[in-house]
């Protein structure tokens, strides 16, 4: 039995100093965007992307906690207006906050995470022209402390899990956008 205590002891010894040694070398940063074509007009996917009154039509969290309290403070839409989130375990708790929005090009979102784990990172979303519809491209760049950046790329699969949510958020936009019903947002 201490054979095979000691040799458990080894292994683990050795996964925490690769762990070490590798987080030294892999990048503590993270990129990921997706994008979506919209066949609508810049002003509509202006106006459901620019107000967090309006993200929250097509907010793709909303699926895993509907009952989450959300609060917005400021004036919705402007510079330094907030968005606050407090849900369940899957959802968390948060902030976002406009940075910077140029009209029908591009806004810039701080993102601050509290639960269940503490994060900053910065959201943007870019529109651009496309043959009769807007391009939404919508980015998340943020960085991971050493070593949780090893742990990050072996453990997590952090592409994966962004994708399911941004891709499943572009869709929602998409069909709010399209639509020419009452699921239209507000200006």
């Amino acid at each position: 039995m201490k054979k095979f205590l000691k040799f458990l002891g080894a292994i683990i010894l050795l996964a925490l100093v690769f762990i070490l040694v590798s987080g030294l070398f892999i990048a503590k940063t993270f990129h990921f965007e997706r994008s979506i074509v919209i066949n609508s007009s810049k002003e509509e996917v202006w106006k459901n992307i620019s107000k967090f009154s309006n993200f929250e039509r097509w907010d793709p969290w909303k699926r895993y906690d509907p009952n989450m309290k959300r609060t917005i403070e400021g004036v919705d839409g402007t510079p330094g207006a907030i968005y606050r989130w407090e849900g369940n375990d899957d959802v968390g708790k948060g902030s976002q906050e406009y940075i910077s929005l140029t009209p029908m090009e591009e806004i810039k979102v701080d993102l601050k995470f509290l639960e269940p784990m503490e994060n900053h990172a910065q959201v943007f979303y870019r529109l651009t022209q496309e043959n009769k519809g807007v391009k939404v491209t919508w980015g998340f760049e943020s960085r991971f402390p050493y070593p949780f950046n090893a742990v990050c790329y072996f453990f997590m699969d952090m592409e994966g899990m962004m994708d399911k949510d941004f891709s499943y958020g572009l869709a929602n936009l998409k069909k709010l956008c399209e639509s020419n019903t009452s699921f239209t947002a507000s200006k």
